[in-house]
């Protein structure tokens, strides 16, 4: 099949839900894409931050045929090798005492804001949590509701309440919101649908401190900065802080499946027998793929390589940016989550699909940001080819 057969198949057969470009891959390795054409592609978008490890790494790949001829799925009323030893690796690399595994961004914030729930009802009937404006956290009915952008909501009045919107960055806007109901507060290190956006020094460990006073449980949602994406294996440990909650998905099982809600043992005893559950959550196959990638992240040569590419490919782009002021307006991020801001949304557009046709995937978000996120093990030989392709792609 050829790129135009998959667009007009797709065309007649899905739900046209997504904003697609003309381009059908096939196949990929490291950071490289090949489509139905046989055209190569750079992929810094790594799939919506999916694959930090680069498309097909090779102890990924082992670990899921091996496990998928042995035992591909058994039932959470029974226990698996596979899920216990990705909730081991979790439980010792991080905060959490405890892990649900589920098989998604949005079911592990679902299971974060049931969980806070459960938390505030035992403790006085509270319910409400805060999010920021900016944030997203899914697209199920309750992480719609968390998620403050309001064209995320748009036609799905009236949705679920015990949600309120305050401004990413503010501390004092939060505690002046806070009201007798709230319960605790969901925020993203980084927001990546929201534009890159990077918050304030010492804003999470204020937040820390600040639901320490009130009884609240601080949940981060490090969907997409997880799992190596800004240089550490999990943002908050650059942060300062310690959450009570954090959700894990996209690059946890580097493109397979598979999600996790991490907390401690105060939080996590609010979700008792029967209080909540998931039917492929604590897969086989795809909790073996996570337990390959952690340990390829967990490599002492692993993260600190991704750190020197982070500073070469920001460096670059803050060059571009000093040679096209009347384009871009800045430039943002942590690790290799970077975003490159554009001085309007029909600029950024024109510039991500230049870049495409010459071989470069980005991804445009927040309507004037270009999303740059390479795999982790990026080369720096792909890195100067990313740059010089963007500069070919920026107006002269």
């Amino acid at each position: 099949m050829s790129t135009s057969d998959f667009v007009n198949q797709a065309e007649r057969l899905l739900v046209p839900v997504y904003g697609r470009t003309e381009a059908a891959f096939v196949r990929g390795h490291g950071a490289w894409l090949e489509d139905a054409d046989g055209r190569r592609v750079l992929d810094f978008f790594s799939s919506i931050l999916c694959t930090n490890l680069g498309h097909c790494h090779p102890a990924v790949t082992a670990a899921v045929q091996r496990q998928i001829a042995t035992l591909v799925h058994v039932s959470n009323l029974h226990y698996s090798a596979p899920q216990l030893e990705l909730a081991e690796m979790l439980v010792a690399n991080s905060f959490a005492d405890r892990v649900f595994l589920c098989n998604s961004g949005a079911e592990a914030n679902e299971a974060a804001i049931k969980l806070a729930r459960r938390y505030g009802h035992a403790s006085g009937g509270r319910f409400e949590i805060l999010t920021m404006l900016g944030s997203f956290h899914g697209r199920t009915m309750a992480t719609i509701a968390a998620t403050g952008q309001e064209k995320v909501r748009k036609g799905f009045e009236p949705t679920l309440p015990g949600f309120r919107y305050v401004p990413f960055g503010d501390v004092a806007a939060i505690e002046a919101a806070l009201k007798p109901e709230t319960v605790a507060v969901l925020v993203e290190p980084v927001q990546g649908e929201g534009g890159v956006v990077v918050p304030p020094a010492g804003y999470l460990a204020a937040l820390r401190e600040l639901c320490d006073r009130h009884d609240l449980l601080l949940m981060l949602d490090e969907v997409q900065t997880g799992c190596g994406r800004t240089g550490t294996l999990f943002a908050y440990q650059q942060m300062d802080v310690v959450p009570d909650v954090m959700t894990l998905a996209k690059s946890l099982g580097n493109g397979l499946p598979v999600g996790a809600m991490l907390a401690t043992e105060r939080a996590a005893i609010s979700l008792d027998l029967g209080a909540h559950g998931s039917t492929f959550g604590g897969n086989c196959v795809t909790n073996a793929a996570a337990v390959a990638t952690l340990g390829v992240l967990l490599a002492p040569e692993t993260l600190p390589r991704a750190r020197v590419a982070a500073a070469r490919l920001r460096s670059g782009l803050e060059r571009l940016a000093a040679q096209h002021p009347e384009t871009i307006e800045t430039v943002r991020g942590m690790g290799l989550l970077l975003g490159l801001e554009l001085r309007d949304g029909e600029r950024a557009r024109t510039v991500a699909a230049r870049a495409l046709d010459a071989g470069l995937l980005l991804n445009v978000t927040a309507e004037r940001v270009l999303r740059i996120a390479p795999p982790l093990v990026v080369t720096d030989e792909e890195i100067d080819l990313c740059l010089a392709i963007l500069k070919g792609a920026l107006p002269s």
